[in-house]
């Protein structure tokens, strides 16, 4: 553990701040001279609310000493990704169409966290409207890598997972609707995790796709991710689609061990053309699991190239339809890659689109079988490393749209079946990048993954390393 309070773990620091070894006022502090230092390299936050932090630290000291607890996160600041509405604060979404929006209700997210105790950062960067893998903002300009800022964050929790590496803040809300929270986990080396579609509550959070869209965390650890999945999943009545389904003991699962576990690796795509130290880490990765104690086999899977298609079918039609409005009045308001990812999403005809939901279940219940015996699947979480800002730009040459398709080859397939999935740092490149590998569960099953993560992360360091500040 560190006594360094910005260094601190999530649970780490809001158990030191309960115990009064170290006051709110002093975390927000740290953070804040740290966000100072960083944010002019990284471009991680799109607002940052110094004063008001440090008012709402005050105040929860002030709390704390008079034996007023709100909850597990009481003091601990926190930044979230700025799609989560928070009544009477903008939230720009990562766009010009909404540089000014000020909700008038608060996501249901967001509040759960709230009601525990946190003290509001400020906001962090995005992909507009969510829509982009790599980082870029054609308004607010790139998140930049801790580890090197002349490469991507991996989006569109762009500024989540550069600011929780760069430990400007505890944890981060992201969103995942084809990779947002494992793209930016893996190529910052942060840990994330995309939940089983419905088992948190999308109320109040910016939407792109109905059928797609998940809330996660991306944190320092595995168990930093139970903590904050503890607090948010559940049943809302705002939230039509949030999953009754009865709620595990996350935090508790991270105290399991391997023992007894299978794990399965993939007999093809996922393991296909990989970059050589992607595929090394991979390796590496297994053998930690097998030496403890999980078993590991090969699983045979369906056809995962078309399940990543039928999920960018689903989310170009509906991203489309929710910007139809937008896109006939503002065109000019969009930066051009999300405007033609948009306006292509108009192409896809009804007759396709509803095949592809179809589909689903079928699809979901051909994946069931073929890990039956397994209890999580392991894979890289993108085929290669992060790549430049410049070469995976718009403008990045012949070679950037292939690449973009890469990147999220290996998330968009768990999105399209709704199941879970949790990202950890496992490695490092030769030349300094990270590296990750995620584990794929059961639906409604984070409870196991988050079991493998931490006992992983207990034997390893990776989650620990610190990018160096850039000269």
């Amino acid at each position: 553990m560190s006594t360094e309070p910005a260094l601190m773990t999530l649970s780490e620091v809001a158990h030191a701040i309960a115990m009064k070894q170290v006051s709110s006022h002093e975390v927000t502090r740290a953070l804040l001279h740290r966000i100072a230092q960083w944010q002019p390299h990284l471009n991680a936050f799109m607002s940052i609310e110094a004063e008001p932090a440090l008012k709402a630290a005050e105040a929860a000291d002030a709390e704390l000493a008079k034996g007023n607890v709100r909850g597990p996160l009481h003091g601990v600041p926190l930044a979230h990704k700025d799609m989560y509405y928070d009544a009477g604060k903008v939230a720009t979404c990562g766009s010009l169409i909404r540089r000014d929006f000020v909700p008038t209700v608060t996501s249901t997210a967001l509040q759960r966290l709230k009601d525990a105790g946190q003290v509001r950062l400020g906001t962090l960067h995005l992909a507009e409207f969510a829509y982009g893998p790599t980082g870029h903002n054609a308004h607010y300009g790139p998140v930049r890598n801790p580890w090197n800022v002349a490469h991507i964050t991996g989006g569109s929790s762009s500024g989540s997972g550069s600011a929780v590496a760069a430990r400007l803040t505890y944890a981060a809300l992201g969103s995942d609707t084809g990779g947002s929270i494992r793209m930016p986990a893996h190529f910052c080396g942060v840990t994330g995790l995309k939940t089983t579609w419905s088992r948190v509550s999308r109320a109040g959070a910016m939407p792109l796709s109905q059928s797609l869209d998940t809330v996660g965390p991306l944190a320092r650890t595995a168990e930093d991710c139970a903590l904050l999945l503890a607090l948010m999943a559940g049943a809302d009545p705002l939230d039509s689609t949030c999953s009754h389904a009865p709620l595990s003991d996350y935090v508790a699962a991270t105290k399991g061990s391997l023992k007894g576990l299978k794990i399965g690796v993939p007999a093809s795509f996922y393991v296909d053309d990989l970059d050589a130290e992607v595929a090394r880490v991979l390796d590496e990765t297994i053998a930690v699991l097998k030496r403890e104690g999980a078993d590991i086999v090969k699983v045979e899977l369906p056809d995962q190239r078309q399940l990543s298609s039928a999920s960018q079918l689903v989310l170009a039609a509906e991203a489309a339809a929710f910007h139809k409005r937008w896109m006939i009045e503002r065109p000019q308001d969009y930066g051009p890659q999300v405007l033609m990812r948009l306006q292509n999403g108009l192409a896809v005809p009804a007759i396709t689109y509803l095949e592809a939901m179809r589909w689903r279940g079928p699809a979901l219940a051909a994946h069931n079988a073929a890990t039956s015996g397994v209890d999580a699947v392991i894979a890289p979480a993108s085929p290669v490393p992060a790549p430049t800002i410049e070469e995976s730009d718009v403008g990045g040459g012949p070679n950037a749209p292939a690449l973009l398709q890469r990147l999220t080859l290996f998330t968009r397939p768990v999105n399209f079946l709704g199941l879970p999935s949790l990202t950890v740092p496992s490695g490092f490149t030769k030349s300094g990048l990270p590296v990750g590998m995620q584990l794929i569960g059961r639906s409604f099953d984070e409870a196991t993954l988050l079991t493998i993560g931490a006992a992983f992360q207990r034997v390893t360091d990776y989650h620990d390393r610190l990018p160096k500040l850039p000269s």
